[in-house]
């Protein structure tokens, strides 16, 4: 059973969600977008109900709530090395459908892979994600075909209502905390999307054939190479680390993990100056092929969680969930040519 509160009521179980946890959501920024005068939705803390944002998606994604784009991994010196302090408070993320999705990739990757990652894993256990209604596609999701569009694994639900919220909580003591605030009992499904505007299908024999298709070619002139659809998405991992030197001493400083791309130059570049895909329709190759196939290959499910962000953000106006579409008449074009 939930409950629904008005706005004053949200902004009092904020103040004593903020007593233990650093709440993290998507919030406008006015003026700091792309483009001039233009806005951007982003994730960051928030002390009240009103600064969190329902009715836009966000244009990054949670993701920057548990993997800063900069992150100081370790501070060093001649004799010595030490790691940052871990944050006190636990960390409340509120996400859509999609996004924690998204999370069991991230999981996949940095927890279940070879090996688990420290780094991650300390601030993975300290995580605690709310469910936000979404009972609209936005432009160019298409989390149902991705299989995105429900989810599990959140320890609340919340949409907004009448200028506050309705809150689905299985937390004992946040119950409480709504049951002192004095806020009515009431019982709402959850709102999930059904269909988007955009369909995306996977071809059934999608093989690494693929890769000999010349549907890659276009992107070579489209693609400039600038990195965005990868530091929007929820799912891309990769990063590279870098050492910095303290300027009044040189032997002391530390190393930081920053984000990569493959869609950047430098990215697959080795000793003899050599670079492994130099254009960027190999590049795109490489990252739609990650995405539809060679995770899934591994893993057993799509990388890919359909929230379209990539779609969003590109400067060239290319469309992934395009591509993806376009590899079944490329599988087509490529077994004729082996006939």
């Amino acid at each position: 059973m939930g409950h629904l509160l008005n706005e004053t009521q949200a902004d009092g179980l904020m103040a004593k969600l903020r007593e233990k946890y650093d709440v993290y959501a998507p919030r406008l920024f006015p003026g700091t977008g792309r483009f001039s005068e233009t806005d951007v939705v982003r994730y960051d803390t928030v002390e009240r109900a009103g600064d969190i944002v329902f009715d836009k998606k966000s244009d990054y994604s949670f993701k920057t709530a548990l993997l800063p784009p900069n992150s100081t991994l370790f501070y060093f010196t001649e004799d010595k090395v030490s790691v940052p302090a871990a944050p006190e408070k636990d960390r409340l993320v509120l996400l859509r459908s999609c996004d924690l999705n998204a999370v069991r990739r991230l999981d996949q990757i940095y927890l279940n892979n070879k090996f688990a990652d420290s780094y991650y894993a300390a601030v993975r256990e300290k995580t605690h994600f709310v469910l936000m209604g979404c009972p609209e596609s936005f432009e160019n999701c298409f989390c149902v075909s991705m299989g995105a569009n429900t989810c599990e694994g959140y320890c609340a639900y919340v949409t907004p209502r009448n200028g506050g919220w309705y809150l689905d909580c299985a937390d004992a003591e946040i119950n409480a905390f709504i049951d002192a605030l004095g806020a009515p009992a009431r019982d709402e499904p959850v709102e999930y999307v059904t269909e988007n505007e955009v369909k995306v299908a996977v071809p059934e024999n999608l093989s690494p054939k693929v890769r000999k298709s010349h549907v890659w070619d276009e992107y070579d002139k489209r693609c400039i190479g600038c990195g965005r659809c990868n530091f929007a998405c929820p799912t891309c991992t990769c990063f590279t680390t870098q050492d910095i030197f303290y300027k009044d001493n040189a032997k002391v400083g530390e190393r930081r993990r920053v984000y990569a791309s493959c869609m950047v130059d430098g990215y697959t570049d080795i000793a003899g100056n050599m670079s492994f895909r130099s254009k960027q329709g190999e590049r795109m190759r490489f990252k739609v092929m990650h995405k539809v196939y060679d995770f899934k290959d591994r893993f057993g499910y799509q990388m890919c969680v359909g929230c379209g962000r990539c779609d969003d953000i590109c400067p060239e106006y290319i469309s992934f969930s395009a591509c993806v579409n376009k590899l079944g008449d490329a599988m087509k074009e490529v077994e004729a040519n082996e006939e």
